[in-house]
């Protein structure tokens, strides 16, 4: 079901010896939050009235603060990749009728939220080809997403990384 507009940041804690009205609010990654007791309060009501009050001026104080842009996050190691190469994997793909296949599988992100995939047989281009067609589809995604210098500055990371 669907929070109300009116309480929007604002929830009920009823746990253990806790009772009141949790007030949260976020702004660039971090997070302003206060708790209202019933009892400190003076009863549920006001411990409401109190916390509708406070979410309203932590709001307007929230929308002066200016967004920052989210960055995106990229994944440059995974211990579980077994190919060498981050978003290619092999797979069996097992059709309709139970027949299987190898391919090798890439997958990317164009964009948060969005995720494309696409493989290559083994079977058609062989072993080490569609392996090799797999790496270069997802160089040229990467490049595509990133810009075309990405793999130039991921090794850079690299070697800042180890060498720390």
């Amino acid at each position: 079901m669907a929070k109300s507009k009116v309480n929007k940041g604002i929830s009920r804690i009823d746990s253990g010896s806790t009772h009141g009205w949790f007030v949260r609010g976020y702004r660039n990654g971090r997070t302003y939050s206060k708790l209202f007791s019933d009892r400190k309060c003076g009863g549920k009501g006001k411990a409401q009235k109190m916390a509708k009050d406070y979410r309203d001026e932590l709001f307007a104080e929230l929308e002066t603060i200016p967004k920052r842009p989210r960055q995106r996050r990229v994944v440059v190691s995974d211990s579980r990749n077994t190919t060498g190469e981050l978003g290619v994997s092999r797979i069996t793909k097992i059709g309709p009728n139970g027949t299987k296949h190898d391919c090798y599988s890439v997958s990317w992100r164009p964009e948060p939220g969005i995720q494309k995939c696409t493989s290559f047989s083994i079977r058609k281009y062989g072993e080490k080809k569609a392996f090799k067609l797999a790496v270069e589809h997802r160089r040229k995604m990467m490049r595509e997403v990133h810009g075309p210098n990405f793999y130039r500055k991921m090794s850079k990371r690299g070697k800042k990384d180890s060498s720390a």
